[in-house]
């Protein structure tokens, strides 16, 4: 049994919002991951069950193992389809954001989901949201956004509303944004929502297949090129970096997702809790951190790295050159001694 979470003034208003409205906008942060998909696609589900006239507009594309959920194929993507995501964010009356909390990590598209006078709801499960928001359904004690989506459903009396497609994005957020259920992931809640989605027939074991078993021979050589030639492990600090620039993953055919799941890596060496992967972007470079137990990857991320997120998974960002940021990762590492786990 699921006890009662959201605030019920939020549910009357996000209810009363949905009532008012016939043209709603979904957005998610850049570079979606299976979180921000799940998330955005089951609201998606829901109120096209509710026969409304919804849409997700999304920065960028999401990466090819994502590509199979549910009316992913009917996404529009602002940067590629720029006039058609500016007409649909135009004509919303109303607009989700969902698993991000601060309006740049939006992207390109900030400027004009900030400039509608749509009201605005976000549903996230980050630490500290903007007030960017109409109504702000913010829990951080959640594993993912789509945990939250599944409760908000669930208390705001939509379950009627629930389908397959609705559970199998569920899942797959919750499922991706857990590390298929390897970290923050302890509350037996999760479990108890698991059990009824699968009442939806969803097919658990072909989700974690679609999603993590459909690389190319490319990636493969990649991560074992990253692990081989490209990890530094730092007992001392039990920590570990891997990093690559553009020219590397132009020389794999590097696609989008190539390297999701990469950071993670360095953390099943014994004795290493904390791992961060660096990748250079054509206009920065990209901060991922990981860790186990107690050590705090978005503290880390926060006071070095311009980003956040939560305890034992975070992201960042560094403006500069690829040897300055590895520079000042190593230069970091005796700052966080306090938190080493005891053998």
């Amino acid at each position: 049994m699921l006890l009662p979470l959201i605030d019920s003034d939020k549910l009357d208003l996000t209810l009363k919002a949905l009532t008012g409205s016939r043209n709603v906008v979904i957005v998610a942060h850049i570079s979606p991951d299976g979180d921000a998909m799940g998330s955005s696609l089951a609201m998606f589900h829901l109120l096209k069950a509710m026969n409304k006239n919804v849409n997700v507009v999304l920065n960028d594309k999401y990466s090819d193992n994502l590509a199979w959920l549910p009316a992913a194929d009917q996404i529009t993507i602002y940067e590629s389809e720029y006039n058609k995501a500016c007409d649909i964010i135009n004509n919303a009356d109303l607009i989700f954001c969902m698993d991000f909390n601060a309006p740049k990590r939006m992207g390109k598209m900030e400027s004009e989901i900030l400039a509608s006078s749509a009201m605005k709801i976000l549903i996230d499960h980050h630490l500290y949201p903007d007030s960017f928001c109409d109504i702000v359904i913010s829990y951080p004690k959640m594993s993912s956004t789509c945990e939250l989506v599944f409760r908000f459903i669930k208390e705001a009396s939509l379950f009627n509303y629930m389908n397959q497609d609705i559970a199998t994005s569920i899942y797959t957020g919750m499922m991706t944004d857990t590390g298929a259920f390897t970290y923050n992931s302890n509350s037996p809640e999760i479990y108890v929502i698991i059990s009824e989605l699968l009442m939806f027939g969803i097919n658990k074991d072909k989700i974690y297949d679609r999603v993590n078993n459909t690389f190319s021979e490319d990636r493969e050589r990649l991560m074992g090129y990253t692990i081989n030639d490209k990890m530094i492990v730092y007992p001392e600090y039990q920590a570990a970096l891997i990093w690559l620039t553009q020219d590397e993953l132009k020389k794999y055919k590097y696609k989008k997702g190539d390297t999701e799941g990469f950071v993670n890596i360095p953390l099943s060496i014994k004795g290493i809790n904390f791992s961060v992967f660096i990748r250079e972007d054509s206009e920065y470079i990209k901060i991922s951190l990981r860790s186990k137990g107690d050590f705090p990857a978005n503290i880390v991320s926060e006071n070095h790295f311009n980003g956040g997120g939560h305890k034992n998974a975070a992201g960042g960002e560094y403006f500069g050159t690829m040897n300055e940021a590895i520079n000042l990762f190593e230069s970091i590492l005796p700052l966080y001694t306090q938190y080493l786990k005891k053998e």
